[in-house]
């Protein structure tokens, strides 16, 4: 039987194509997950001026479809060091969250770029539960089987730790990754013998426990401290009225480490003390090991060190949360079995002295390691299972790497070094029993793989699905990066990965972890969020784009890098050339004379001046005029690292006003760090001072040319490294001294009144008024030159006035 449908249907049907088909037309590149659902949609210029201004809920109810079942609620907004703002959204269906489900929207200068997350899309679910909280719990107390709970025990604070059931829809994950969306109860289960914390999610209906996401993830003075695997090391701690204590306020809220003496309280543990701030070897380096105390808080110290240093980020919630560790711990006192881990509990670091497989495990690498997992659980919060949980342990020893190349090559400036480490192993001053725990340069040495689903991945259901032993991928990957190797995979198939230096490669693996990942991220979704990280670092078609796509197909996972032909850039229009137009441009040998162009010119298959890097150049431009002279913002820009727009920091090289008809002229620094080669030059004309570089605007022209960088870095340069260099603007001089003319308000700011006077003292024949959202404001009455604004609440406005050929713009603020 064939489908009938009302008129009214078919209106709609046709309705959502149409709107489908324009969407289509404004994405640059989407990237589908394996349910189908777009996990990252980067927009075109069209898009880009189409969703400009959008709410950021509203672009995703359209972008991803949304049904009245479902709601986006925002979480974080963050603004980055590159410029761009992220906001963050948690899914809700029929208002109960949706667990691990998240979406966010990339915005820069007020123009959404991209979106990117995991959606659901969930149809028909019962929301409803059959299993009471209470019966839900205990289900899940039967599955840990623990012989006491936190709040079972004298903690001060063992009644915060009751489990709390909260409803989630979550999927099922007894079978991998891809089972079904089910309802659950939520519990946070803190067992302390033997010690594990982890969410227990317990089917509503069914009262099965269908996923256990780990918390416990496995295993201003400054003194002089002799550490058991860093040699002497200067510390930073405080004072008490019997000496020197391990606290100290100069780093965030503070990095604080106690001595649990071998017990399991946290509120027990006391301070490490010592008289004269010099913590000899003698002193501390006796049969309880005193001397890891030194490693464990100099350990918090470089990792906090180093999160600042490279990623501006402030400890490990990105708020200075104070760093709190626990040496000596051992879960069951007196038992003679010392204590083989070390765990982030979700607010503390937790040490153990060690057994028979381990030294005591506060080595620089470990504890970094450790502190990587608070860093992941407060950005992408990969869940601690199958995939997810390989990368979450992948990103952790990531982070022990880098900090300790970090603290061997940076920190040792300042001091006598620190003790060299090797960089690639992790764990490998605690181990007792082989030479590291594992091995980033060569995975398989250690029974980990270097390949996805490749030689020694790990297919069952131990260890969370193997998260790590399936770290062995990321762990390669990140080293190809960094490192840099030619060589043929276990495939047979060649690679060659460019070396981009262990900084770089961290600052590409940070920011996919911070942006891009969520917590039910694969394999194939971090190669997609490191391609997308190292193309905003360091531009399309860059050397890192390259390496990191050529790194994750020697591992397995995707194909070989292939340059993007073209680089697209916005469109720029004036819509009028009646009045006026660019009419001469000048830079080096480019030399162009012309009439009105229709309010775009493409010049850039003219001959390109060569501009060096690290030089001073001087352009030269001029407006044609139909009539009257009017006042023009000019605007000149240059794609410095070729990544095709004009919005990183430096690019807008000249930036001013006038109403001369003669030649302008600005000079402008070429940065030492523009990428050598082609790119591209815009100039642009308009009467607007508003118009950016990707504007359709009302009067005016746009001209683009390609100018060529000499001299310059190499391939890999961090747009923001070029951030501050204000030099970069240049000032626009009109020659033979002829004034600008523009619209006068004032005054500015005004409480009751401005008085509005047009360039030649023209008679305005019309006032709009505009908010900072750009919506028009009703209220405010104009006669005889003066503007009543006494009803208008307080702001900022923009005054849109003309004199009956042209619209001039100015900005003022009501008190």
């Amino acid at each position: 039987m064939k489908k009938q449908y009302s008129v009214a249907a078919l209106l709609m049907l046709g309705t959502l194509a149409s709107a489908q088909a324009q969407d289509a037309s404004r994405i640059q590149t989407k990237v589908l997950g394996e349910d189908n659902q777009p996990v990252l949609v980067q927009f075109n210029a069209e898009g880009k001026a189409a969703y400009r201004g959008m709410p950021a809920e509203q672009v995703l109810r359209q972008l991803l479809a949304l049904t009245t079942a479902d709601q986006l609620r925002s979480r974080t907004v963050e603004t980055d060091q590159l410029g761009f703002t992220h906001q963050k959204f948690a899914q809700y269906y029929q208002g109960v969250r949706v667990e691990h489900a998240s979406y966010s929207v990339h915005a820069k200068g007020g123009t959404t770029e991209s979106i990117s997350g995991d959606f659901e899309k969930i149809t028909g679910l019962n929301t409803t539960p059959t299993l009471n909280e209470s019966a839900a719990l205990d289900r899940a107390l039967a599955s840990v089987g623990a012989r006491k709970y936190m709040w079972q025990t004298n903690d001060a604070e063992a009644a915060s730790y009751r489990p709390q059931g909260e409803l989630v829809i979550v999927r099922d994950a007894r079978n991998g990754e891809t089972g079904p969306l089910v309802l659950a109860w939520k519990f946070n289960v803190y067992a302390a013998q033997p010690v594990s914390r982890a969410y227990i999610y317990v089917d509503a209906r069914s009262g099965q426990v269908v996923l256990r996401d780990d918390i416990i993830k496995h295993a201003a003075a400054t003194g002089t401290f002799a550490t058991a695997y860093s040699g002497s090391r200067s510390v930073a701690d405080g004072t008490t009225t019997n000496g020197y204590y391990l606290r100290e306020v100069t780093r965030g809220l503070g990095i604080e480490t106690y001595n649990c003496k071998k017990g399991n309280s946290y509120t027990a543990a006391v301070d490490f003390v010592d008289a004269d701030n010099n913590w000899t070897s003698a002193e501390y380096n006796n049969a309880n090991f005193d001397n890891v105390a030194g490693d464990a808080h100099f350990g918090a110290q470089a990792t906090y060190d180093y999160w600042k240093g490279v990623h501006a980020r402030n400890s490990w919630d990105n708020a200075g949360a104070k760093i709190k560790s626990y040496i000596h711990f051992d879960d069951t006192p007196g038992d003679g079995v010392g204590y083989e881990n070390a765990y982030w509990n979700g607010s503390v670091m937790t040490y153990g002295d060690g057994d028979t497989r381990f030294r005591p495990l506060t080595s620089m690498d470990v504890v970094a390691h450790e502190i990587g997992h608070a860093v992941c659980e407060k950005t992408a919060g990969l869940v601690y299972s199958n995939e997810s949980g390989a990368m979450n342990e992948g990103f952790s020893d990531i982070w022990g790497a880098a900090v300790e190349s970090y603290a061997v090559n940076t920190l040792s400036a300042a001091s006598s070094g620190v003790k060299a480490k090797s960089t690639w192993l992790i764990g490998e001053e605690i181990d007792k029993v082989q030479v590291a725990l594992r091995s980033m340069s060569d995975p398989n040495s250690l029974n980990q793989p270097a390949y996805y689903k490749g030689l020694k991945w790990y297919t069952g259901t131990g260890d969370n699905g193997g998260v790590h032993t399936n770290s062995g991928v990321l762990n390669y990957w990140f080293y190809l990066i960094s490192a840099g190797k030619t060589g043929t995979n276990e495939k047979g198939v060649a690679y060659s990965v460019a070396s981009l230096g262990i900084t770089n490669a961290a600052k590409i693996a940070y920011r996919a972890e911070s942006v891009y990942l969520t917590s039910s991220s694969t394999y194939s979704n971090a190669r997609t969020a490191t391609i997308a990280a190292a193309k905003d670092l360091y531009g399309a078609n860059s050397a890192a784009e390259e390496a990191v796509t050529n790194a994750w197909s020697a591992v397995g996972v995707g194909a070989k890098y292939a340059a993007s032909s073209v680089v697209a850039y916005c469109a720029s229009k004036g819509t009028s050339v009646a009045y006026e137009w660019i009419d001469y441009v000048e830079l080096g040998t480019l030399a162009r004379t012309s009439a009105a162009d229709a309010g775009y010119y493409n010049g850039t298959a003219l001959s390109a001046p060569s501009i060096g890097a690290g030089t001073s150049q001087t352009v030269k431009f001029s407006a044609g005029y139909a009539g009257t002279a009017y006042t023009e913002y000019w605007k000149v820009y240059i794609d410095y690292n070729g990544n095709g727009v004009f919005t990183d920091a430096g690019e807008l090289v000249v930036s001013g006003s006038s109403a001369s008809a003669a030649t302008l002229s600005a000079t402008f620094t070429v940065p030492s760090t523009a990428k050598t080669g082609n790119t591209r030059m815009r100039l642009v004309m308009s009467d607007a001072s508003a118009t950016t570089s990707c504007n359709s605007y009302s009067y005016g022209e746009t001209e683009d040319y390609t100018v060529t960088i000499t001299g310059g870095a190499a391939l890999l340069t961090a747009t923001a490294s070029v951030a501050g260099l204000t030099s970069l603007t240049g000032t626009v001089t009109p020659i033979g001294n002829e004034l600008a003319k523009q619209l006068e308000v004032y005054p500015n700011p005004a409480t009751d009144a401005v008085r509005i006077v047009l360039p030649g003292n023209a008679e305005a024949t019309s006032v709009m008024l505009t908010d900072v959202r750009g919506a028009r404001v009703v209220g405010a009455t104009f006669s005889n030159g003066t503007l009543n604004v006494s009803s208008l609440a307080k702001g900022m406005y923009t005054l849109s006035v003309s004199d009956g050929q042209k619209v001039f713009h100015q900005r003022f603020v009501k008190e």
